[in-house]
């Protein structure tokens, strides 16, 4: 359940704007900043404060690539697989995460600190290969810098 001052912040910020379905992604990922990803019941309640329906939530939800709607990682890798960062290396980066962290692309480590997700492109083709974990990027990527950023994470964790 919502924590009431979460809920009454979010029906505040909806309450400023005339069309509350313009909120739609911001206030999923509120929820999901809050559960961890966009469970249903977190699909409920903002349906709930969007005046839209579940389903018109969820439809939204599985568009972006960035809504989660089955749980991930402490730390959601985003490796980039766009044209750019493929002729520059993407596979072996790929295949050094999977590697690093025994998991397959699509999966969650074990101890539920790393979930490694593939994305079209991230907009930083200048520093490909590239990734996102939690939304800040990494780039120029190879192998050494790798295991730095994930013992850095896993010293943080």
């Amino acid at each position: 359940m919502l924590p009431k001052e979460l809920r009454e912040s979010l029906k505040d910020h909806i309450a400023n704007i005339d069309h509350p379905r313009e909120l739609a992604v911001d206030v999923m990922f509120t929820l999901q900043d809050h559960y961890g990803y966009l469970s249903d019941e977190a699909v409920k309640e903002a349906a709930e404060l969007l005046e839209m329906t579940p389903l018109e939530v969820d439809e939204i939800a599985t568009f972006y690539t960035f809504v989660y709607r089955e749980p991930v990682g402490k730390y959601v890798i985003h490796v980039c697989d766009s044209v750019i960062c493929w002729m520059d290396g993407y596979e072996s980066i790929k295949d050094c995460l999977c590697t690093k962290l025994a998991i397959n692309v699509g999966e969650t480590t074990a101890d539920g600190l790393f979930t490694l997700l593939p994305v079209c492109c991230i907009g930083y083709c200048d520093m490909s290969p590239a990734m996102l974990i939690n939304r800040k990027v990494y780039g120029h990527l190879n192998p050494e810098k790798i295991d730095s950023i994930l013992e850095k994470l896993k010293a943080e964790a």
